[in-house]
């Protein structure tokens, strides 16, 4: 079992105890997200100095590591805040799960090693490929 399987059997598990992970995660990646979807998150981890680490994650090869401080300063305070409301738990929490979570799912949305023209998809559309692939695991 993968690194990514391990961490999506924890969260699914994490999902039925706080409920709105897929939420979360639908939040962030969907393309009618307030951040704009994979590609202003792009943006953010651009804006934070951490490029090439979304791209290792959204490129063939090795996923690079990110710390919860690092995805606290891409996220802002506010927006983070948010998540960490929605899952039930404190900032530094949400931003040490989000860290674990981030690289293998954006990997396993981006199997070609690109980010798709169109994006991930709308919320509706991503929330229940999210829901499928949590049951899945």
């Amino acid at each position: 079992m993968g690194l990514f399987d391990s961490v999506m059997g924890a969260m699914s598990g994490q999902l039925q105890q706080h409920g709105g992970l897929t939420q979360v995660l639908g939040g962030l990646l969907a393309n009618n997200s307030e951040l704009g979807g994979l590609n202003g998150l792009t943006e953010k981890f651009n804006q934070a100095g951490l490029g090439n680490v979304i791209s290792s994650w959204i490129g063939k090869g090795q996923n690079m590591p990110i710390s919860a401080d690092q995805i606290a300063s891409v996220l802002g305070s506010g927006t983070l805040g948010n998540i960490a409301s929605q899952l039930g738990m404190d900032p530094a929490q949400a931003s040490q799960q989000l860290s674990h979570i981030l690289p293998g799912l954006i990997d396993h949305l981006t199997p070609h090693g690109t980010a798709p023209e169109g994006g991930l998809g709308h919320t509706t559309d991503l929330m229940g490929m999210l829901g499928s692939l949590m049951q899945a695991r």
